[in-house]
């Protein structure tokens, strides 16, 4: 292409790009004129491809002539562009009424096992148990040693336990805060101490990572009775004060004698069954088990330098989510750890 052709050629097309420009009514189409014009492979880019074939001067002389062109044409698409969205916001506005009310946005709340490990833990603050807390990484002493489990106690098993090195784990219950506070403090003490604890295990009543509170008091004159009325005080708080209670015989390596807790099923009242058919939660019984307990174990008390002999106390540990199920009926445990917004909206 000669000088001449390439220079009518440039000037035809910014008369013709910025008209397209200026009559663009959506931003669809100003878009379209841009890529056709100014665009990679537009044909402003296609006429600068015949610059190469003209003299150094006939070169400058174009290549000036498509940088304002092109100057030009950008500033048209940008005031075309704000034109459209200046009347797409007057068109809004024509409609808007300020006089509505505004939209609300979704409260949020907290998850059902924080709700219920606050409502536990303020049952018993509210007998002057004191709330305690601890590492989640512990030591072979604090999680199993201290608390009297023997060298080849089950619980220490590998397929049990979550081990970091052979000495140190995660912890596989809170109970090792009963070691570390009663290690740092003399009795009276009575605590509580909630927190996440670790077991390899996982099914649809199993996690590998769960909630779980141990409690425990430690003074002169404690009993098996001063236990059952704190659990029933407790069972009656969280579970309302028809619910049954009942100990049975059990065993545990850091409390003899030893108990697990029944209470009467929150789904059919006690009565094995609901609408004629066989209760899926307590099958049949009208019980379910919630936790265990018993008196603490002398060589707990010697491992912590109190002296069995003057002092006594009970303990108990309790799984969170295990109470949150019976409270509230649910049947999957997976449904605590899958951040369903269906099922957590239920709780705010």
């Amino acid at each position: 292409m000669n000088p001449e052709t390439l220079l009518e050629n440039l000037a035809a097309l910014a008369g013709e790009a910025g008209a397209s420009l200026n009559g663009a009514d959506s931003f669809d189409s100003l878009e379209e004129i841009r890529v056709a014009y100014l665009g990679r492979k537009g044909r402003l880019a296609e006429l600068m491809a015949h610059l190469p074939g003209l003299s150094p001067d006939q070169k400058r002389e174009a290549g000036q002539m498509a940088n304002e062109i092109k100057a030009k044409l950008t500033a048209a698409h940008a005031r075309r562009l704000d034109e459209l969205k200046r009347a797409e916001e007057d068109a809004w506005l024509a409609v808007f009424d300020p006089g509505l009310p505004g939209r609300s946005f979704p409260a949020g709340g907290l998850h059902p096992l924080t709700l219920v490990s606050q409502e536990i833990c303020a049952a018993f603050s509210g007998m002057g148990f004191e709330v305690v807390t601890g590492p989640e990484i512990e030591t072979d002493y604090y999680n199993f040693e201290a608390l009297n489990f023997p060298p080849g106690h089950p619980a220490r098993d590998m397929q049990d336990t979550l081990y970091i090195t052979q000495d140190v784990l995660l912890r596989t219950h809170t109970s090792p805060l009963q070691v570390r506070t009663l290690l740092s403090r003399k009795p009276p003490v009575a605590a509580i101490a909630p927190g996440k604890v670790y077991r390899r295990d996982s099914d649809l009543t199993h996690s590998p990572m769960f909630h779980q509170i141990e409690g425990f008091l430690v003074d002169k004159g404690v009993s098996m009775a001063n236990l059952r009325g704190t659990l029933t005080f407790f069972v009656h708080q969280v579970f309302g004060p028809n619910t049954r209670v009942r100990f049975r015989p059990s065993f545990f390596p850091f409390t003899e004698p030893s108990a697990e807790v029944d209470i009467s099923c929150a789904m059919c009242g006690g009565k094995g069954e609901q609408a004629g058919q066989t209760c899926r939660v307590c099958k049949g019984t009208g019980w379910v088990e919630i936790l265990g307990c018993g008196m603490i174990d002398p060589n707990v008390f010697k491992s912590v330098e109190i002296d069995p002999e003057i002092y006594s106390g009970f303990a108990f540990g309790l799984g969170v989510e295990r109470v949150t199920m019976l409270k509230y009926g649910i049947g999957d445990l997976r449904l605590f750890f899958e951040n369903d917004v269906r099922f957590l909206a239920q709780f705010a």
